[in-house]
């Protein structure tokens, strides 16, 4: 399979896009990615992952959430415990503790490396609870997701071979019969 890196770019952007305008969103929130390359690139999940795909699908995502305020928190691969790189200013804004890593295509996974080198600020935090996700290729984001996770019919529903999915999350509906909600 020949790998057109401005698809994959455009696609992201595409996914990014279609999150960012859920009514629980708002600037200043984290959502979380997950991304695998190899699955993009067809080759599997941790079976070769691809540089140039990732830092395409990070290309795609970024303008998207700056434009809107938001903060990435790119997960990383089970080799760094699903750690997630995030801008140092997030991580203090929401509490985070900071941990000591660096993720790097073969140990924390492509895309948690392109975020690494493309943030200004990158910090390594063990969790958050992110306001919504997209999930590139089976990653399991859902850990970092705060309740009540929504998922997001998207247009885009694959990037490469990778399969693609999206949440937000929305407030818990507590009360009874006789409660009303907004």
């Amino acid at each position: 399979m020949a790998v057109l890196y401005d698809e994959i770019e455009l696609s992201a952007r595409k996914v990014a896009e279609e999150l960012i305008i859920s009514p629980y969103l708002a600037p200043g929130d984290v959502v979380v990615v997950g991304c695998s390359s190899g699955e993009i690139c067809g080759r599997g999940m941790g079976r070769g992952p691809d540089a140039e795909a990732a830092s395409a699908v990070f290309r795609g995502i970024m303008p998207v959430f700056g434009k809107h305020g938001l903060f990435l928190a790119a997960q990383c691969c089970e080799h760094l415990n699903r750690a997630l790189v995030i801008e140092l200013e997030a991580a203090v804004k929401h509490g985070c503790e900071i941990v000591s890593a660096r993720p790097y295509p073969d140990a924390g996974g492509a895309f948690a490396a392109a975020a690494y080198d493309g943030m200004s600020r990158p910090v390594l935090v063990e969790s958050i609870r992110a306001a919504g996700g997209i999930d590139i290729g089976g990653t399991l984001i859902g850990m970092h997701i705060r309740n009540v996770a929504v998922p997001l019919a998207l247009s885009v529903r694959e990037i490469g071979c990778a399969h693609v999915t999206a949440a937000y999350s929305r407030p818990k509906l507590i009360g009874g019969a006789r409660t009303k909600y907004e």
